[in-house]
């Protein structure tokens, strides 16, 4: 799954990775997280354009907003048929920037989970596969998205089993495409990146907490939090 990322690198630099020519001065953010409002990139006009969108998708057949917290992921192997997410994924798809995500693993019954920042080794941008929508009833429109999750590559299953669709270089253009050739295809990037594109550093729980949005939360975490378990157990995490 994907329950909070970072996004802390320069403007330049991001406009660069999702081609634009120019992006706002962005505040880094070292501990997004669910309902609140994130950058996203789509089509507009025939062009990529930079939005704010709510985490959350809220299906624009819903009674309320509320459904939103609960769909903060969309699974890749039933996005294109659950009512919540086929019409999005067939015309109403995003990137989502970011330069690292978060991942808890379990330690067992009782034991509190270690939080594991996740990013690429040289520490690159790189966008989520994204889906959104818009809802309106009554007073202003609210646009709302989720993140594509998938299996996550065997070097990260011993911390958690699913991941963040990750959308680098061509694939970003093909996400993107609204021809029908290109939504043909798209079962085909809703994969994990191969082993040895990411890597996974133990942090601090200060993240744990949303208020906390500061680099603190990438801190190593310390000797008196938990530690990832030894290889040997490792395999026993998720069975």
């Amino acid at each position: 799954m994907c329950g909070r990322f970072t996004l802390k690198g320069p403007p330049n630099q991001i406009a660069k990775m999702l081609g634009l020519d120019i992006v706002p001065n962005l505040e880094p953010r070292y501990n997004i997280a669910p309902t609140q409002d994130v950058i996203a990139v789509r089509m507009e006009d025939g062009g990529r354009a930079m939005v704010k969108l709510k985490w959350g998708l809220v299906p624009f057949w819903a009674e309320d907003l509320s459904i939103g917290s609960k769909m903060i992921n969309a699974r890749a192997d039933t996005v294109a048929e659950k009512p919540a997410f086929r019409e999005a994924f067939r015309s109403r798809r995003c990137l989502i920037p970011a330069d690292g995500f978060y991942e808890w693993q379990s330690r067992g019954k009782g034991a509190p989970k270690q939080p594991f920042h996740i990013h690429r080794p040289d520490g690159e941008p790189f966008t989520f596969a994204g889906l959104w929508e818009r809802w309106e009833k009554g007073g202003e429109p609210v646009e709302t998205f989720t993140i594509v999750t998938t299996d996550a590559p065997e070097s990260l299953k011993p911390i958690h089993h699913r991941a963040p669709v990750i959308l680098l270089g061509d694939h970003m253009e093909h996400w993107l495409a609204t021809s029908q050739e290109a939504t043909d295809g798209l079962a085909e990037l809703l994969t994990a990146l191969p082993d040895g594109e990411l890597i996974a550093d133990p942090v601090t729980t200060l993240v744990n907490n949303v208020r906390n949005d500061s680099p603190d939360c990438l801190e190593p975490a310390n000797e008196d939090e938990p530690q990832p378990a030894p290889k040997s157990a490792q395999g026993d995490l998720f069975g």
